[in-house]
């Protein structure tokens, strides 16, 4: 069976109307000026064993001498991996990676020997929907609730030492885990290495970078006005909700939706499958850029076949009023 997080699923792009986009206003998210794609950007972070999440990103503004920055989802000091930082205007957008899969590799210390078979036999059974309470040293409530996980695969077992690749949703406790699992077995366990490796769309071996590669990057910007390198340890904004569904509007609609309109079906010219009601959706240009995100009023299946109304409520907005010229001008 394939280790797959929900949004790895592939979804197919449904044409509802043709359209065509003007050069003349916006561009594509790697074509952005270097100012307007910095402050527009996220990091691929590899997070290292020691700083907190929070120190990380105090040390990434003082790098770019920005006020706001945000983090994808809290590691804790022991733990290394990935950890999406998102740059000022982009800092929101990784609020919707806490809807995303996430996956660590981890090294479970069990305290008595057990078999390989047995093990992978437990494992199996912590596959699916599971209860956990958050350990003691958490930043939440200690209230018990319902996560699910995925896929955990055991990838090898060396003397007490259990080697696992587990998948799961935001907000799992890959501690407390390896402390139920141990439970089960009957002979106690502890979490003794935890690495993540994927948090959405955000992998292990896509760019990943080091904050020194981030510093030597924003360094030779600054000093020789080379934007190689910096446009390679940041990727644009859009990267953050590459597992969101999407619906693809004309450029006489992008200004409306920019002041805060709902989408209506005029507007929209694709839009991915398997959209459901109530779901969030990212809104793009036919440039890729990241308008806004909505909750959709209704399925994919009701948006494609809806003449005139609503098809989505506007819920955050991340381009600028006046990028595109507003419905009038395409009136003339």
């Amino acid at each position: 069976m394939q280790s797959i997080l929900p949004y790895d699923k592939k979804r197919e792009l449904l044409v509802k109307n043709e359209g065509f986009t003007n050069y003349e206003w916006g561009c594509r998210p790697s074509e952005r000026p270097i100012e307007e794609y910095i402050a527009k950007g996220v990091i691929n972070l590899d997070k290292p064993v020691g700083p907190t999440s929070h120190e990380v990103v105090s040390w990434v503004k003082k790098i770019f001498n920005i006020r706001k920055a945000g983090h994808g989802g809290t590691l804790d000091p022991g733990v290394t991996g990935i950890l999406p930082v998102s740059l000022e205007k982009a800092t929101k957008v990784v609020q919707t990676l806490l809807l995303a899969g996430k996956e660590y590799i981890c090294i479970m210390h069990l305290h008595e020997p057990v078999s390989q078979e047995d093990i992978e036999k437990i494992c199996r059974e912590f596959v699916g929907k599971i209860y956990q309470r958050p350990p003691f040293r958490s930043s939440v409530k200690r209230r018990l609730r319902i996560r699910r996980i995925y896929y955990l695969d055991v990838m090898e077992v060396f003397d007490q030492d259990v080697l696992f690749r587990v998948g799961c949703q935001a907000g799992t406790y890959i501690r407390k885990l390896c402390h139920d699992i141990g439970e089960v077995i009957g002979c106690s366990a502890h979490m003794s290495e935890l690495r993540r490796t994927r948090t959405g769309s955000f992998k292990e071996d896509e760019a990943l970078v080091t904050l020194i590669d981030v510093k030597d990057a924003y360094t030779w910007l600054i000093e020789d006005g080379d934007e190689t390198e910096i446009r390679k340890a940041i990727g644009p904004m859009e990267k953050a909700v590459e597992h969101l569904p999407k619906i693809i509007i004309r450029d006489s609609a992008v200004d409306a939706i920019c002041h805060g309109a709902d989408l209506t079906a005029p507007g929209v010219l694709k839009i991915h499958s398997n959209i459901q009601k109530n779901g969030l959706v990212a809104i793009l240009t036919l440039k890729d850029e990241l308008v806004a995100l909505a909750k959709t009023y209704m399925t994919s299946k009701e948006i494609l076949e809806l003449d005139h109304g609503r098809v989505a409520k506007t819920e955050r907005v991340f381009m600028e009023r006046g990028t595109y010229p507003s419905w009038r001008y395409f009136k003339k």
